[in-house]
């Protein structure tokens, strides 16, 4: 007996720590009352103080029963808000392999010799607005051929893709008919969500329609890779993430994660995991940015992010010494700045020269932005979080620079981002795509380029053979490996099948002397290498074959 009385006992010591750590407990305590909350608390202190096990142990269970309720209430309601994501995408030889996307639980491929191939995935929305209007993940609906959505009660319908960001890694679709099937979420706000509140995630993990987790709120403030495909060899990322303990897995990809009240505060999107299943740490988009994207997802088809053309790393005390700073000063470095940018018009000024640190080519000697409008900056997710939730396109800026050791002020009006296309695909690093990266993380090998693969059409216009392999150099980023290398990036454009494609740059045809026929195939190459290691490009050049040495150094952080 006394063994059952102390089970209880601890039952409801964890049952009260588990309420002290939630946001709102209003739900809980609207169920047990105000009182039974006092006694599970004075019970609570008398087991820690005294050690004295309570005779009453009846307050447990009104508190197990109200956490219950509050999690069936949150489930009755939202369940039926949340779809299963269908989609399918012809496969051939230059096609994206879903199979291969990790966030998502992909279906066996039609393998018959001879036959159109056909890669099949699973995902999760959730329902917008009772116009059809459905928001799940970029990644999951990207390149789909067919798209078709299966509702909690079982009903699939088809739907069409309305509009899609990959830099945010949203996507609007919609249904036709079936209204009674439409009860559209609740949005709360992510920027009132603190470390250690309820997490409930509702979606479908491997397929598992309809599948509800509960955690906690772990950290806030985390930064996403977004999309792999940019312009001018840029590795965009998306602000104020959402990080949580409670299970995700491949298949949540575009479901809901949800406070106590059953309001949407974060999209379901990345998991960090070395076998591709939950380890306790998820990542979610916050409804702040669901909020502001979507919208113009419906409306337009696109989103457009403000664009300051530069990339950045943080300041560390070994640049702060070889600059010849004050010691512990802080701000982000610019490290190379694009072309025809915001930040070129401005002047803004890139690193000249580098230094090497732990076996590392770190870069010094560009401008130090210190404040954006008086914020100061200490990182590169402050820039990035500040550009995303406090400027929109068209707006000036200022920027407060350290030049020379010197500081001084920069006006920059803010372009629209370049839009993300399929092709041409920028080669940029190894980091998988469902896995937080570490921005201050310089190890990972960088060329910086933005490639194309050569297909015959390219390759005609370019006066080579049809059959000639290899990836076409788009455009070089200033500063870059492939810049100090002199590789040449695209000069002239041409029409091909109603669409402008560039051509004219160095075509990549091999490194170190392995062949290169695809982006994945380059990708892979210039990844396994370690940073500060000479490669030898084998490359065409106006038609002659070149081997050209180039040093490659570490990816800078992020563009914002």
């Amino acid at each position: 007996m006394k063994t059952h009385t102390l089970k209880l006992t601890s039952l409801l010591v964890i049952a009260t720590l588990l309420l002290s750590a939630c946001g709102s407990v209003s739900a809980i305590q609207a169920k047990i009352g105000q009182n039974s909350i006092s006694q599970a608390n004075q019970t609570n202190t008398q087991v820690q103080n005294t050690a004295v096990i309570p005779q009453d142990t009846s307050t447990s269970g009104d508190v197990i029963a109200a956490y219950e309720g509050t999690l069936e209430n949150v489930y009755d309601q939202v369940n039926p808000s949340v779809v299963n994501i269908r989609v399918v995408q012809k496969q051939d030889a230059s096609t994206l392999d879903l199979s291969q996307t990790p966030f998502d639980f992909s279906l066996p491929r039609n393998s018959q010799p001879d036959t159109q191939q056909y890669n099949q995935a699973l995902g999760s929305g959730f329902i917008w607005d009772s116009e059809g209007h459905i928001v799940t993940n970029n990644h999951v609906v990207e390149s789909a051929d067919k798209i078709e959505v299966t509702f909690a009660d079982g009903t699939t319908l088809p739907a069409t893709l309305v509009g899609a960001d990959s830099y945010s890694d949203l996507a609007v679709i919609k249904v036709e008919g079936a209204p009674d099937l439409l009860h559209p979420v609740q949005m709360g706000d992510s920027k009132q969500v603190k470390v250690g509140e309820l997490a409930i995630a509702i979606g479908n993990p491997y397929g598992l329609e309809g599948t509800m987790t509960v955690g906690i709120i772990s950290a806030l403030g985390r930064t996403l890779d977004a999309s792999s495909r940019a312009t001018a060899g840029a590795a965009y990322q998306i602000p104020d993430i959402i990080q949580t303990d409670a299970p995700i897995n491949p298949g949540n990809s575009g479901g809901v994660l949800l406070n106590d009240q059953g309001q949407v505060i974060g999209v379901t999107a990345a998991i960090e995991s070395t076998v591709n299943a939950n380890a306790g740490i998820g990542f979610a988009i916050p409804s702040a940015i669901v909020s502001k994207v979507v919208p113009s997802l419906i409306q337009t088809g696109k989103y457009d992010h403000p664009y300051l053309g530069i990339s950045c790393m943080k300041l560390t005390p070994d640049m702060v010494t070889e600059m010849k700073l004050h010691v512990g000063q802080r701000g982000v470095l610019v490290v190379t700045v694009v072309d025809g940018g915001p930040a070129a018009k401005a002047g803004l000024l890139p690193s000249q020269s580098s230094i090497t640190v732990d076996g590392q080519e770190i870069p010094v000697g560009g401008d130090v932005i210190t404040a954006i409008n008086g914020q100061a900056l200490t990182s590169m997710d402050d820039l990035i979080a500040y550009l995303n939730d406090s400027t929109e396109v068209g707006q000036t800026v200022t920027l407060t620079v350290l030049r020379n050791g010197k500081e001084t002020s920069l006006d920059v009006t803010l372009d629209a981002r370049p839009a993300a296309t399929a092709t041409p695909e920028v080669i940029t690093d190894n980091s998988s795509e469902n896995t937080l990266p570490n921005p201050e993380n310089q190890g990972t090998a960088w060329l910086g380029i933005m490639g194309a693969q050569l297909t015959s059409e390219i390759a005609k216009a370019m006066n080579l053979s049809a059959d000639q392999q290899g990836i076409l150099i788009v455009q070089v980023e200033n500063g870059s490996p492939a810049d100090k290398a002199s590789l040449k990036g695209s000069d002239k454009s041409v029409t091909i099948n109603g669409e402008t494609v560039n051509i004219g740059g160095d075509v990549i045809t091999a490194v170190d002397g392995k062949a290169v026929t695809s982006l994945t195939d380059l990708r892979s190459l210039i990844s396994s290498y370690k940073v500060g290691t000479e490669v030898t490009l084998t490359i065409l050049r106006d038609g002659n074959t070149l081997e050209v040495p180039v040093t490659l150094a570490a990816r800078p952080a992020s563009i914002p």
